[in-house]
């Protein structure tokens, strides 16, 4: 491990046991082959992450505590300490707090705790999923008529088709949240409980309030890419945050594109005005990114800078209708793209060819002629078998 960074992204995982079996030896070896020192996570690093941990009744943590000692008899770690006196006291706190997370994380390998983790959500699968706030999951079906219900069985919406439709007529009086989770090679709306219609591409996962609360933001949880049309409310802002990005608007349309494998964060703006900021700043119009209808503004993630251009809006929001479109693109983001929109495999054999870039536009086209443009245009060899395409 070869920064400190690293080494905290891995304890917070390890925390919330989300390590892989790899990640979690990784984790167990550092700690065992270092001494102390200020490469370290701070105290204050370990109690937040230990904040971030569920809470738990007395019969849990009695488990958890049998659990550490039974770990330490099995298992003694000595753990050398420099004979610092400015230092020592903070070592001390340090050594105490890593045995405990090592153990919490033991604990949790262990069943300990009565909450599991949330399995990662398959989205190769054919389903799409509604999580609730307390974990529960249900099976969306596109050709059902059915109630909505929240984790108590209290009606708040109504799914017809492709498109669930959130009651603001609920007697919910604190914000609550659900997560929708649409997989490859489907699409699927959304309106909130304030009225705002959102239009859901595929691989993505959407957190939103089952109910918007007066007095407080309206603020959704983004991943993947989706079409926002906002209803307007000049008391309560809609913010969209995408990981660092937070879009600000009162009521417009806009699209957000923000898939893990794509380099910057887009937001195309149709009509109306977004600002754009990052997620750890407070909002500020005079400081801030104010986009104008037919941009697009890109926030670079490594360098957390936004830059604007003009675009045809209509070329990026053509996914809503079935189309499909790449700008100055490499062929590596397009198989993501095409495996996400069309549910299939893709293995590409011609290395020379992933980091070409493209530009290509499509109306509602089958995979079978995408790829044969590719073909006929840039020479591609490919097979197609099954759900799996080898591009030779």
């Amino acid at each position: 491990m070869n920064s400190n960074s690293e080494m905290q992204r891995l304890l917070q995982k390890f925390v919330l046991n989300q390590c892989t079996p790899e990640e979690t030896n990784e984790v167990i070896a550092y700690y065992k082959k270092n001494n102390l020192t200020d490469d370290f996570p701070s105290v204050e690093d370990i109690e937040n992450l230990l904040t971030e941990m569920p809470k738990m009744d007395q019969q849990t943590a009695n488990s958890i505590f049998a659990s550490i000692l039974a770990t330490s008899q099995e298992n003694e770690t000595v753990i050398e300490i420099v004979p610092q006196k400015s230092n020592f006291r903070k070592y001390i706190s340090i050594a105490a707090s890593v045995v405990v997370l090592l153990g919490i994380g033991l604990a949790y390998q262990k069943g300990a705790f009565s909450t599991k983790t949330e399995p990662k959500f398959d989205f190769k699968s054919s389903d799409i999923v509604l999580q609730l706030e307390d974990g529960k999951v249900q099976i969306i079906s596109e050709n059902n008529k059915v109630e909505v219900r929240d984790a108590d069985g209290n009606i708040v919406g109504n799914q017809d088709g492709d498109k669930i439709v959130y009651d603001n007529n609920s007697d919910l009086e604190k914000v609550t949240y659900n997560t929708l989770k649409i997989p490859y090679g489907k699409k699927f709306r959304l309106e909130l409980s304030d009225g705002t219609l959102v239009h859901l591409n595929s691989g993505t996962t959407l957190k939103y309030p089952v109910k918007f609360i007066a007095g407080e933001n309206r603020q959704v949880f983004l991943d993947g890419e989706a079409f926002f049309d906002v209803a307007k409310d000049a008391k309560h802002p809609f913010i969209v945050n995408a990981d660092a990005l937070n879009v600000r608007v009162l009521g417009t349309h806009f699209n957000v594109s923000n898939y893990p494998e794509d380099a910057v964060t887009d937001v195309v703006l149709v009509e109306g005005s977004v600002g754009m900021y990052r997620s750890n700043e407070e909002f500020d119009a005079n400081k801030n990114t104010i986009l104008k209808p037919g941009y697009k503004g890109s926030f670079d993630r490594e360098s957390a800078m936004i830059s604007t251009k003009p675009v045809i809006t209509d070329i990026y929001t053509s996914w809503i209708n079935g189309g499909l479109t790449f700008r100055n693109m490499t062929f590596r983001n397009i198989i993501t793209k095409l495996e996400r929109r069309y549910n299939v495999t893709i293995i590409n054999k011609n290395e020379k060819l992933a980091n070409e870039k493209f530009n290509a536009s499509f109306k509602e086209e089958s995979i079978e002629n995408v790829m044969s443009y590719f073909n006929d245009i840039h020479g591609i060899n490919y097979t197609i078998k099954n759900n799996q395409i080898l591009i030779k």
